[in-house]
């Protein structure tokens, strides 16, 4: 197979492995414990029918891979993106083990998706699909087994779904089988925000100095990217460049955000923003800032343009935005990387306190939360570091020493059966 035949899922899973490897070698792991860790516990494709408005049908691809469950049950986003396959969810759920390892919750990593396009689809076509979808992977999801949560392309209404038709099949009403939920079928306060949260969190830690004037660009602004340009503006960032698939825009003396937000809320893009001057998508990654956020998709950076990458500090919202062969780039020029399985962990910690909730019909306001995400996410920020001082390791290295070591820990305690 040719470089150019590869897809991006293929590449994402490369990265997965590679960063296992390394991090068992530095373990000490043998070859079978390393084995069991790279190769997923569950993995379901499905077949998904949807009926289209003019009575057309669509049968498109779904996903859904549970990596490890030896810490508990599985938990992971379920995306809906063209691009998605059996691949690119292999690596994402691999990488939420380790996240839930690192920072502390008692999940394993699973991840699911539907290879569509949501901008082509109706919403009552989305509902035919989301249920359809849902009916299919049935048997592996479950408050105990298996708890999905909003991705690229899906959100709560998405969720409200799934729990809807779990809840049918169940005969009851079932809230605690995804998170990320409206608030009305037992959502939590701060969710939504909560990735973007933390990536403020991981970034704030990072600088290790006043955030006044630092200068941000955000690659990405969709959920994860908007929240997290929002929460560093109002820290006191300077936050001069974002992007979106449409394109970029660049104002030097910091954008209003607020008012960006409030423009891409009404166009559907980023592009086109007044207030600001354009910019390629490929120069903002090489602007010259303080921080840079890659919150888009995948391999984001690549040995070919981390050369130019002149922040100092890279926080990454997305899952896997930076490849191996970039991070020894980008190590040997001094940036410094807070590792995706830490710094996007405020979604997860918040779908934890949200299940937590559902699970014993309680409710926490959102000043506790916040509190209890901050607290997780500034603890685990500073384990990492620790670990990297003492050990020589880059930030990124230390996260995986941490989560690889979590679970293999939990492997061996509860043995292998039969």
């Amino acid at each position: 197979m040719t470089p150019a035949q590869i897809s991006a899922g293929q590449e994402a899973l490369e990265s997965a492995h590679f960063q296992l490897d390394s991090a068992a070698e530095r373990l000490g792991l043998d070859d079978g414990l390393r084995a069991m860790l790279a190769t997923p516990r569950r993995s379901l494709t499905v077949a998904v029918p949807v009926r289209r408005e003019d009575g057309s049908m669509d049968v498109v691809q779904g996903f859904r891979v549970q990596h490890n469950v030896s810490r508990g049950p599985a938990k992971g986003g379920i995306r809906f993106h063209p691009a998605t396959d059996i691949h690119e969810v292999t690596a994402l759920a691999m990488w939420m083990t380790w996240k839930c390892a690192l920072v502390g919750i008692p999940y394993g990593g699973a991840k699911g998706g539907v290879a569509v396009d949501p901008a082509g689809y109706t919403t009552r076509e989305l509902e035919r699909l989301t249920r359809r979808y849902v009916n299919e992977i049935l048997p592996l999801i479950g408050p105990d087994k298996d708890i999905p949560a909003p991705d690229v392309g899906t959100d709560e209404q998405t969720m409200a779904w799934i729990m809807d038709t779990y809840s049918v099949n169940a005969g009851y009403a079932v809230p605690g089988v995804v998170t990320g939920k409206p608030m009305p079928l037992g959502g939590s306060l701060g969710r939504a925000g909560a990735t973007s949260r933390g990536v403020q969190i991981a970034a704030l830690s990072a600088l290790g100095r006043s955030p006044e004037g630092v200068t941000v660009a955000v690659q990405g602004f969709g959920k994860v990217g908007a929240g997290a340009a929002q929460y560093l503006a109002d820290a006191g960032c300077k936050v001069v460049a974002v992007s979106d698939v449409t394109g970029a825009v660049y104002a030097p003396d910091g954008l209003d955000v607020a008012g960006l937000r409030a423009w891409v809320a009404e166009s559907g893009q980023v592009r086109g923003y007044r207030d600001a001057d354009a910019l390629g998508l490929d120069e903002l990654l090489e602007l010259d800032v303080d921080l840079l956020v890659p919150a888009a998709l995948e391999g984001a950076i690549t040995e070919a343009n981390a050369p130019r990458i002149r922040a100092r500090l890279i926080v990454e919202g997305a899952n896997g935005p930076t490849t191996p062969e970039a991070d020894r780039v980008l190590a040997a020029n001094g940036t410094t990387i807070v590792p995706d399985i830490l710094a996007n962990a405020g979604g997860v910690i918040v779908s934890y306190l949200e299940w937590v909730q559902n699970i014993q019909a309680c409710s926490w306001s959102e000043s506790q939360i916040e509190r209890k995400l901050r607290d997780m996410m500034e603890s685990a920020y500073g384990e990492v570091k620790s670990v990297a001082a003492e050990r020589d390791l880059t930030l990124r290295e230390a996260a995986h020493v941490i989560g690889v070591g979590r679970v293999a820990e939990a492997h061996r305690m509860r043995g292998l059966y039969p």
